[in-house]
């Protein structure tokens, strides 16, 4: 991949030259770009239950969460993380502007009790709970994973029913694809392309932190931006447009929030539903 000062330069001369093409900087300039209007808005936490949502667990099925690895609490949805699985919305959803803010909390659990502190976002979910190795449906995920957060994953059977294409740098990094918006285009049906600056020298472990990080330490709040219109997504983390797809498939879906081995706040799930100007 090329250096940093490159990167900047190549990105910032193809928003001169192709402002329309939708690699904007920001979240209203790529709502601009696109020519999108937002509509209705809807809180899909509301700070005092889990109104909207069941959850499903690996090993407890849908709707039985004894040891309460979801629950509210302080308005915010506590993530213990002592359980692989999930919250998913009762609805599905196209066409919108997710936010959501989340922190880190100090606890991991086994199997992942000294790994990257580990969950996801998963959009345009679709078909049987715990299809994917027992804990969520096939779905396209937003990872939040210490020094990845910004990753994009297709999570399925890799059949072709789930896939994403993504501009990406000429050489892989560590066998994985990379997100560069100036960069030639790749298709996934399954696996990963990661964000475009995730660190070389990624390791899976606790409190892991690369030299360009967009992702804030534990303890303090994130900002995640997930534009998702007909068959683009924009995955934006504190402002910064992190990593891009196209060509989606599917395009509808329900939204859920993992639980993955880690503890996590979300004090903020909100999705704005969006259409063309």
């Amino acid at each position: 991949m090329r250096n940093f000062t490159q990167f900047n330069i190549c990105f910032f001369l193809l928003l001169i030259i192709c402002p329309g093409w939708c690699f904007a900087q920001s979240p209203a300039e790529t709502l601009k770009a696109n020519g999108l209007a937002r509509q209705k808005k809807a809180t899909l936490f509301n700070g005092k239950n889990l109104n909207g949502w069941y959850t499903f667990l690996n090993k407890q099925g849908k709707d039985k969460d004894p040891d309460q690895v979801f629950k509210v609490e302080n308005k915010m949805i506590h993530i213990s993380g002592s359980e692989f699985g999930c919250i998913t919305t009762n609805e599905e959803y196209r066409d919108y502007d997710l936010e959501v803010e989340f922190k880190w909390g100090e606890k991991t659990h086994k199997p992942r009790e000294t790994a990257a502190r580990d969950n996801g976002i998963l959009i345009h979910s679709q078909g049987k709970d715990g299809a994917f190795s027992g804990n969520w449906m096939y779905s396209i995920e937003c990872q939040l994973i210490e020094g990845g957060s910004g990753d994009f994953l297709v999570v399925s059977d890799g059949s072709g029913k789930f896939a994403i294409t993504c501009p990406v740098a000429p050489e892989k990094q560590n066998g994985t694809y990379i997100y560069q918006p100036q960069g030639d285009t790749a298709t996934i049906f399954k696996g990963r392309i990661n964000w475009f600056a995730r660190d070389a020298g990624w390791k899976d472990v606790k409190d892991f932190r690369g030299a360009r990080d967009v992702e804030k330490p534990v303890g303090e709040w994130n900002k995640v931006r997930v534009i998702a219109m007909a068959d683009d997504i924009y995955f934006y983390l504190n402002g910064v447009l992190v990593n891009r797809a196209m060509r989606v498939r599917p395009t509808i879906g329900r939204i859920q929030i993992q639980s993955e081995g880690a503890e996590m706040f979300v004090r903020k799930v909100e999705l704005t539903h969006l259409t063309r100007k």
